[in-house]
């Protein structure tokens, strides 16, 4: 696939996705996870033709593939109360996310907002699964990607 300059891309929310590029997105994890042989055996498994699979496979990617290796700015709305922001670096440090830039407003009505950095080349696990790992935290009230580099 050629890279163009002139292209736009979207984030889409997955339900309203067709099938077939939903199915081709599937296809791509089962053999990126070797739990097929062939293409051929994961396009049958997934009840999808070869042909829509090779029509949209270069163009439909998951979100956390996009954002791997890359630098990802996240949102983090967290309780004015002592060790909430240490929570939150320590399970981006246990992923292997390097920090890179902390920025912390005043708290304000007992909530501070927080905006963090990352790069996500040699994190454990991909960008979605940090997000609700951060969510699932006490001291989290929301948290958003706002950027990606």
């Amino acid at each position: 696939m050629k890279e163009d300059s002139s292209r736009k891309y979207y984030l889409v929310r997955e339900d309203i996705l067709p099938e077939a590029i939903k199915k081709t997105i599937r296809v791509k994890e089962i053999l990126k996870l070797h739990q097929t042989k062939t293409i051929n055996e994961a396009v049958h498994m997934m009840d999808l033709s070869r042909s829509a699979y090779y029509k949209y496979k270069d163009y439909v990617f998951p979100f956390y593939d996009v954002t791997q290796g890359k630098i990802v700015t996240i949102a983090v709305m967290i309780f004015d109360k002592p060790g909430e922001l240490s929570q939150v670096l320590n399970t981006v440090a246990v992923s292997n996310g390097s920090i890179l830039t902390i920025n912390q407003g005043i708290p304000l009505q007992g909530m501070a907002d927080v905006s963090i950095s990352i790069e996500t080349k040699g994190m454990k696990i991909p960008v979605e699964e940090l997000i609700k790992k951060l969510e699932k935290l006490s001291g989290v009230s929301k948290v958003e990607i706002i950027g990606q580099a």
